[in-house]
């Protein structure tokens, strides 16, 4: 055996390239992060540029590397193409692709409506992850081996598991009608490109979040934020540490033999309430 154990090896991202979308605020932020602070060359997409100024400016407070930023609008193929475009006009090569961008929609359920409540969330949700991993196919193929693969982490949610769709984090006499299917088919997605990839040697891997501070969730954080950290059987949702760990890993050495999890990062809140 001459493979190097050390952790420096086995968990090193230093020199890798990666594309996060929705990188600038929550999940992909913290991701985001993570890479920068362990020398990847790092871009971040989303569509307010202020908010990815902002982003990119507090990232490199604590990056090795470069950390740099795209405008762009996941919610269509158009949109995943664009970005695509300047991408590869600014790089030959990408190793890890994060398809973190989401977004949800409550409503009640008999006036929950078509374009914005269920097109639209899909469009982004699914269609997007689909759309931006065809696309940056060949980037993430190119010189990939068994050992060092290329990589695909979708960011799916722990709502993709329930079946509860009105809670105390939807606003009263809502629910999140289109959300859970929506990740429930990113899970399924992720499983379908991980058999197509494989041949190929890059790996499609989900992380399935439970309550973690987002602008997503700062609704239901703001309105039943003390029932949420109640409901939370080690006490705490998560943070950052917790997803950048987890990311950096199915990014790593280490991981380079995993492809098609489903990775649930809760604290074991789904088993215990439908939180």
């Amino acid at each position: 055996m001459n493979q190097d154990l050390a952790i420096t090896s086995l968990f090193d991202v230093k020199g890798k390239i990666v594309l996060v979308t929705g990188g600038s605020v929550g999940i992909g932020k913290m991701i985001a992060t993570g890479f920068a602070r362990n020398g990847a060359t790092v871009y971040i997409a989303a569509r307010k540029e202020a908010q990815l100024k902002e982003a990119v400016e507090d990232i490199k407070t604590v990056a090795t590397s470069k950390i740099d930023y795209i405008v762009a609008n996941v919610g269509s193929k158009a949109g995943c193409d664009a970005l695509i475009s300047e991408f590869k006009k600014r790089e030959a090569k990408l190793h890890v692709l994060v398809n973190n961008s989401g977004i949800t929609w409550g409503g009640p359920f008999h006036d929950f409506p078509e374009e914005k409540g269920w097109d639209n969330v899909f469009n982004v949700n699914v269609k997007s992850i689909f759309y931006m991993t065809a696309g940056l196919s060949n980037y993430l193929i190119k010189d990939s081996t068994s050992t060092d693969p290329g990589r695909v982490i979708n960011i799916s949610s722990t709502a993709s598991v329930l079946t509860h769709c009105e809670t105390p984090l939807s606003d009263k006499g809502n629910g999140v009608w289109s959300y859970l299917p929506s990740k429930a088919a990113a899970n399924h997605l992720t499983s379908q490109l991980a058999v197509k990839f494989a041949p190929n040697f890059v790996t499609v891997n989900a992380i399935l979040p439970g309550p973690f501070p987002s602008k997503m969730s700062a609704f239901g954080f703001k309105t039943s934020g003390g029932h949420l950290i109640a409901s939370q059987p080690m006490g705490r949702v998560g943070n950052t540490a917790d997803m950048a760990g987890l990311a950096l890993f199915l990014a790593s050495p280490a991981a380079a033999h995993i492809t098609g999890a489903h990775i649930i990062t809760d604290g074991g809140a789904r088993l215990f309430n439908k939180l």
